[in-house]
Protein backbone atom coordinates (compact mmCIF):
# COMPACT_ATOMS: atom_id res chain seq x y z
CA UNK A 1 0.00 0.00 0.00
CA UNK A 2 1.55 3.56 -0.71
CA UNK A 3 2.90 5.84 1.78
CA UNK A 4 2.01 8.94 -0.44
CA UNK A 5 -0.95 10.78 -1.21
CA UNK A 6 -2.33 10.11 -4.66
CA UNK A 7 -1.21 14.05 -5.88
CA UNK A 8 2.80 12.92 -4.96
CA UNK A 9 5.76 12.54 -7.21
CA UNK A 10 6.53 9.75 -5.04
CA UNK A 11 2.99 7.86 -5.10
CA UNK A 12 4.43 5.05 -7.12
CA UNK A 13 8.04 4.88 -5.22
CA UNK A 14 8.47 2.04 -2.57
CA UNK A 15 9.28 3.25 0.95
CA UNK A 16 11.46 1.06 2.89
CA UNK A 17 11.07 2.66 6.57
CA UNK A 18 12.91 6.01 6.50
CA UNK A 19 14.57 5.27 3.02
CA UNK A 20 12.81 5.69 -0.78
CA UNK A 21 13.55 3.40 -3.04
CA UNK A 22 14.24 4.63 -6.59
CA UNK A 23 11.88 7.35 -7.90
CA UNK A 24 9.05 5.15 -9.91
CA UNK A 25 7.96 8.32 -12.23
CA UNK A 26 4.53 9.89 -13.06
CA UNK A 27 3.95 11.05 -16.14
CA UNK A 28 1.66 13.39 -17.14
CA UNK A 29 0.42 12.52 -20.90
CA UNK A 30 0.31 14.86 -23.55
CA UNK A 31 -3.40 15.88 -24.62
CA UNK A 32 -4.61 18.13 -27.31
CA UNK A 33 -6.31 20.39 -24.41
CA UNK A 34 -2.87 20.78 -23.16
CA UNK A 35 -2.44 25.17 -23.61
CA UNK A 36 0.48 26.43 -24.23
CA UNK A 37 1.81 29.02 -21.27
CA UNK A 38 4.55 31.15 -21.08
CA UNK A 39 5.70 31.66 -17.70
CA UNK A 40 4.81 35.38 -16.09
CA UNK A 41 7.30 36.94 -13.83
CA UNK A 42 4.71 36.76 -10.79
CA UNK A 43 5.95 32.59 -11.23
CA UNK A 44 9.43 32.59 -11.58
CA UNK A 45 10.30 30.13 -9.37
CA UNK A 46 7.39 29.42 -8.07
CA UNK A 47 5.89 26.55 -9.81
CA UNK A 48 3.77 25.78 -6.33
CA UNK A 49 2.24 29.05 -6.75
CA UNK A 50 0.82 28.30 -10.34
CA UNK A 51 -0.34 25.10 -9.72
CA UNK A 52 -2.39 26.17 -6.27
CA UNK A 53 -3.64 29.47 -8.77
CA UNK A 54 -5.00 26.16 -11.88
CA UNK A 55 -5.87 23.38 -9.55
CA UNK A 56 -6.26 24.48 -6.72
CA UNK A 57 -3.74 22.55 -4.93
CA UNK A 58 0.45 23.79 -4.56
CA UNK A 59 1.05 20.02 -4.12
CA UNK A 60 0.55 19.55 -7.73
CA UNK A 61 3.76 21.58 -8.72
CA UNK A 62 5.76 19.03 -9.73
CA UNK A 63 3.53 18.20 -13.21
CA UNK A 64 5.11 20.88 -14.96
CA UNK A 65 7.88 19.45 -14.70
CA UNK A 66 6.59 15.49 -15.95
CA UNK A 67 4.81 17.34 -18.59
CA UNK A 68 7.85 19.13 -19.70
CA UNK A 69 10.83 17.01 -19.01
CA UNK A 70 12.99 18.88 -22.13
CA UNK A 71 12.14 22.36 -20.70
CA UNK A 72 11.82 22.06 -16.94
CA UNK A 73 14.94 19.91 -16.53
CA UNK A 74 15.30 21.48 -12.54
CA UNK A 75 11.59 21.95 -11.73
CA UNK A 76 12.01 24.62 -9.84
CA UNK A 77 15.38 27.27 -11.36
CA UNK A 78 14.08 26.24 -15.23
CA UNK A 79 10.76 27.61 -13.90
CA UNK A 80 11.44 31.51 -15.38
CA UNK A 81 9.93 34.14 -17.01
CA UNK A 82 8.97 33.76 -20.17
CA UNK A 83 9.79 30.03 -20.29
CA UNK A 84 7.10 28.34 -22.78
CA UNK A 85 5.50 25.16 -21.33
CA UNK A 86 2.69 23.37 -21.67
CA UNK A 87 -0.03 23.23 -18.67
CA UNK A 88 -2.12 20.26 -19.04
CA UNK A 89 -5.84 20.73 -17.61
CA UNK A 90 -6.86 19.79 -14.15
CA UNK A 91 -9.34 16.94 -16.22
CA UNK A 92 -5.99 15.66 -17.80
CA UNK A 93 -4.53 15.74 -14.16
CA UNK A 94 -7.50 13.85 -12.42
CA UNK A 95 -7.40 11.08 -15.27
CA UNK A 96 -3.70 10.34 -14.77
CA UNK A 97 -2.88 10.44 -11.41
CA UNK A 98 -6.54 8.47 -10.27
CA UNK A 99 -8.06 11.43 -8.43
Amino acid sequence: MPTFSKTSPYYNTQQFGRFLDVMVPRPIPKNTSDVTYVIDSIYQYKPQLLAYDLYNDATLWWVFASRNPNVLVDPLFDFTTGTSIFLPTKSTIISALGL
